[in-house]
């Protein structure tokens, strides 16, 4: 008899499974650490990390609770939910309770455990975070892609989610907005977020409000949807972007009172998975939530740093030819340089990854190709996020201006790395030009 064969490695996967690889903001960020390895210079503009250290109060919460060791109730510690439903209170007007709020070891795991067990398609605006597709991929849950246009800077219209809610108004759905964005850097103005709330009303949506950057609105004037749609809109939040601590990895949810049922279920499933989140990161996320005047001065000064830097990235990039909205929020800008088009095809460049390749090889600036937030593959678009850089440094330079814009000065020496980046990029772009 001969020989059995051995079945593809792939045989036992599940078929939700196969075909996906790593995180793509995960995978270029160990990418150019392995290049930096081997000695290479790379500017890391790719993962989407702040560039800021965790507020110093919030530092010492954690130190004074390390000796926290107990398994905390899987719904998350009561005075951290308390003090994350009076955040909501100050921050947008919204009356909640502990109650209402859900702890979990990121929003990411949060955001997973709630499309595993609420039944519905998934609705996404294009281009997207990298992650909302895949997990439902993995759940085996259809998406709906709601595709955006530059000319409205990327943003979902009323129109478009009408049209969606009319083809099926019965069907359950989960809408996705993230707001400030990634990967685009822009937001929704109060009265754009109202018509999206009555329409998502209208057709009995869920709204999942991934507001995980909206304190760092460059002008701190985030508004929620939920707001508008309070009984419909569950609000995603956290600790990773406007506290500098993503790798301690906290989430917070907070639900409506009418969708109490299904906070209760996403329990009982993490109940069965992570359990509980870090006992002592939690406890020292009560600190970072309730606020007071050294996290207002934190914030203050993030913001005007951000905004600055932003603002000019987006201005060299218009100069050199590519298309990018200025940005108005987070630490992103999605440049188009479909401008270029005929002159990278001349180049053997006609993908949004093959440019990405190319600018890594030839720059050392990684940045994320547009067809992983969900943008067609020949669209040659990118993400950028503008965070290689000291922010512990930046942040002590600026305390002595806080009045005063940020000045061109300032950023070259303080974030001296995305200012080389992008003028790498930009010089790239003119040989690509005249070439």
């Amino acid at each position: 008899m001969g020989k059995r064969k051995k079945p593809a490695p792939d045989v036992h996967l599940n078929l939700n499974i196969r075909g996906l690889g790593p995180s793509a903001t995960l995978a270029i960020n160990e990418r150019s650490d392995a290049l930096r390895r081997q000695g290479r210079i790379v500017y890391k503009l790719g993962l989407g990390q702040s560039p800021f250290p965790v507020p110093d109060s919030v530092v010492e919460a954690l130190r004074s609770n390390a000796h926290q060791k107990d398994y905390l109730p899987v719904k998350g510690l009561l005075a951290l939910r308390e003090a994350v439903a009076g955040y909501h209170g100050r921050v947008n007007g919204l009356t909640y309770t502990g109650a209402d709020v859900l702890i979990g070891p990121g929003s990411k795991e949060l955001m997973f455990l709630l499309q595993l067990t609420y039944y519905g398609d998934l609705v996404i605006p294009t281009p997207s975070w990298v992650s909302y597709a895949p997990q439902a991929q993995i759940i085996g849950r259809r998406v709906r892609w709601l595709s955006t246009e530059a000319e409205q800077a990327w943003r979902l219209t009323p129109d478009a989610l009408e049209r969606l809610g009319r083809e099926d108004p019965e069907r359950p759905r989960l809408l996705i907005l993230n707001y400030p964005s990634n990967p685009i850097g822009n937001t929704y103005a109060a009265d754009e977020l109202k018509a999206l709330a009555g329409i998502a009303q209208r057709y009995r949506m869920v709204v999942l409000s991934d507001e995980i950057y909206g304190e760092l609105h460059h002008t701190g004037q985030h508004v929620s949807i939920a707001r508008y749609y309070p009984e419909g809109t569950i609000i995603s939040a956290g600790l990773s972007k406007w506290c500098g601590a993503g790798g301690w990895r906290l989430g917070t949810f907070t639900f409506p009172e009418t969708l109490h049922w299904l906070a209760d279920a996403i329990a009982v499933t993490a109940s069965e998975t992570f359990t509980a989140t870090s006992a002592p990161i939690q406890f020292a996320a009560v600190r970072g939530f309730q606020g007071g005047p050294d996290i207002d001065a934190y914030l203050a000064q993030c913001r005007r740093i951000l905004g600055a830097l932003g603002r000019y990235c987006a201005q060299r990039l218009r100069d050199a030819g590519a298309h990018v909205q200025p940005p108005r929020g987070a630490f992103y800008l999605f440049p188009d340089f479909g401008p270029f088009r005929e002159a990278l095809r001349q180049k053997g460049i006609t993908t949004s990854q093959g440019l990405c390749e190319r600018v890594l090889q030839d720059t050392g600036v990684a940045i994320l190709p547009g067809v992983v937030f969900g943008r067609p593959e020949d669209e040659l678009t990118a993400r950028l996020a503008y965070v290689d850089f000291d922010g512990a440094a930046a942040l002590e330079a600026a305390r002595n201006g806080e009045a005063q814009p940020v000045p061109v000065g300032f950023l070259k020496t303080c974030c001296a790395p995305v200012m080389t980046a992008i003028d790498r990029l930009c010089d790239w772009l003119q040989q690509v030009r005249l070439r």
